[in-house]
């Protein structure tokens, strides 16, 4: 074969065969970005759906435990209540009693008063109510209220000498404050 008679294959393209050739590339692209759009949103509607449930979940929750902390502060004083019951009971057998005049022996009914005062003493102990001792002590303003300063000389000034009320603790806070007479230095002395 001559020189003359090879071919040189040379690959031109058109300006129309770009044209397609970009058709293409694009109409690919666009499935691609299509495909990608899809999963996208399918994605989004995932985590919409799974936002959704958990926000339902956290409202649940949320009105389960308001419920459950209602009923607890409703409810709190149930133990004490059935505690309290039985003095109650005896309470009213030694009203009922003295009301019938079935219970004329006077140191008879002080004994089942006396009994019932200690069952209620013991109840109130138990659940953390304790008497607040001040008298013949320092008066302290943070457990006592004075009604009244009296002259003494044989007491230290600023001494409890009588309890008009009882105050009392509920385990480390002071529920009621004493109220109380305390000792002031005599006359004599102030002069």
């Amino acid at each position: 074969m001559k020189e003359k008679d090879k071919k040189i294959k040379i690959d031109v393209k058109t300006p129309e065969d770009n044209k397609e050739e970009k058709q293409n590339n694009t109409g690919k692209q666009e499935e691609i970005l299509l495909t990608e759009i899809n999963n996208l949103k399918m994605q989004v509607e995932e985590f919409k759906d799974s936002l959704l449930r958990k926000a339902a979940e956290f409202e649940n929750y949320k009105r389960r435990t308001e419920i459950e902390f209602s009923n607890y502060f409703k409810y709190a004083s149930e133990k004490l209540m059935r505690e309290l019951l039985p003095v109650y009971d005896d309470l009213n057998r030694a009203i009922d009693s003295i009301k019938k005049g079935e219970t004329k022996d006077f140191e008879i009914l002080k004994k089942g008063i006396i009994s019932v005062n200690d069952k209620f003493t013991k109840i109130l102990n138990k659940e953390g109510l304790k008497e607040i001792d001040c008298l013949n002590k320092e008066f302290d303003v943070d457990t006592c209220d004075a009604l009244l300063q009296v002259p003494k000389e044989d007491v230290e000034p600023h001494t409890v000498i009588e309890v008009v009320e009882k105050g009392y603790f509920f385990k480390d806070k002071v529920l009621k404050h004493a109220k109380v007479i305390v000792s002031s230095e005599p006359e004599n002395k102030q002069e």
